[in-house]
């Protein structure tokens, strides 16, 4: 009987902890993994909906489930420079946070903090909000705020042409539009320290998924007034604050000096990357760093005038740099080998 009881405890962890993935189909997955019938795991399904561990939607035929809230809460309240993030911190959000391990706890303070301010330097706004939603296996933040916009403002201080090029320089890192007080750097690394992070601010969406290598940009439907921040993160974790950092830093002074720029998010539209001005466009602030790695995913061609204006003009004038390159086809290392020789 305890043998039993045991393994139907181990079922409902494992549906518990992948029904994120997989909320259509995670009695299939189950019962292969188990070695049991579908009708036993819709057993185990139901015990957990009546037990308030998960939530069904929709009918029988067409039926998925997700998580319950374990805890929703959220506030409203003016943003004031002397209302500073790590007052925030302590007086609305440690207090809901602070049963998680240490390692996640740090994450979402370093994170929390910087995001907020931001809105306090840089955004403008007069109102902020948060949106806190917990569940079994994680933690959901969501940060709005009712200013100018992080991209638009991105976009105006470093006279780009679009607001998409704004994510990408986001994406590389060290950019900040107030050189004097910032360094750049919170953005970069908080998007790497949780499981999805995104950012949405007038009709641009940018998004990081930590099990994925690149970063992705979106159009969205309409106008999105102010900037949100979205961050979502398993409660269990094995990450930490001191990894991500490592994993981009030379050395034990943490020097940040490597980047990784998605090639793809400076092609816009039907766009092909042909021009030696977009490649300096894309090279904007890359000599910053003393590791570059550009990654091709994505991308299906380059032509000649943007390959050389990257990998012989530029090189040629910072050999000081390490310029490096992955999931580029054929065809693309074709042209970048051509114009090295």
């Amino acid at each position: 009987m305890t043998t039993v009881r045991e393994r139907g405890e181990r079922i409902r962890k494992f549906i518990v902890n992948n029904v994120g993935v997989h909320p259509d189909d995670i009695a299939k997955v189950a019962a292969k993994k188990f070695g049991v019938t579908r009708q036993a795991i819709h057993n185990h399904l139901s015990r957990l909906v009546d037990e308030k561990v998960l939530q069904s939607h929709g009918n029988t035929r067409n039926r998925s489930y997700s998580l319950c809230p374990l805890m929703t809460w959220q506030t409203r309240f003016a943003v004031e420079k002397n209302l500073e993030e790590d007052v925030v911190w302590n007086r609305k959000i440690l207090s809901r946070l602070e049963n998680l391990p240490d390692n996640a706890l740090n994450i979402w303070r370093h994170a929390f903090t910087e995001m907020y301010n931001n809105v306090v330097d840089h955004s403008q706004a007069k109102l902020a909000k948060i949106e806190l939603t917990r569940t079994a296996t994680t933690t959901e933040l969501i940060l709005r705020d009712n200013g100018v916009g992080i991209f638009k403002k991105i976009q105006n201080a470093l006279g780009l042409i679009d607001e998409r090029h704004a994510v990408l320089e986001l994406a590389k890192g060290k950019l900040t539009t107030d050189p004097k007080r910032h360094t750049g750097d919170g953005i970069f690394f908080s998007s790497r320290m949780f499981d999805e992070f995104a950012i949405l601010s007038g009709n641009t969406f940018f998004s990081h998924d930590f099990h994925e290598d690149d970063d992705w940009i979106l159009q969205s439907q309409g106008n999105t007034d102010g900037t949100t921040v979205v961050m979502k993160l398993d409660n269990h974790t094995a990450r930490t604050t001191k990894k991500v950092f490592d994993r981009f830093s030379a050395g034990d002074d943490f020097v940040f000096n490597r980047t990784v720029v998605p090639v793809r998010m400076a092609q816009y539209g039907d766009d092909k990357l042909i021009s030696r001005s977009q490649a300096k466009r894309m090279l904007t602030r890359v000599d910053r760093f003393s590791v570059v790695l550009f990654d091709f995913r994505g991308v299906e061609e380059i032509g000649q005038a943007f390959a050389d204006e990257i990998f012989r003009v530029f090189a040629h004038e910072h050999p000081e740099m390490q310029l490096e390159y992955v999931h580029a086809n054929s065809a693309i290392k074709r042209m970048i080998g051509r114009v090295k020789q």
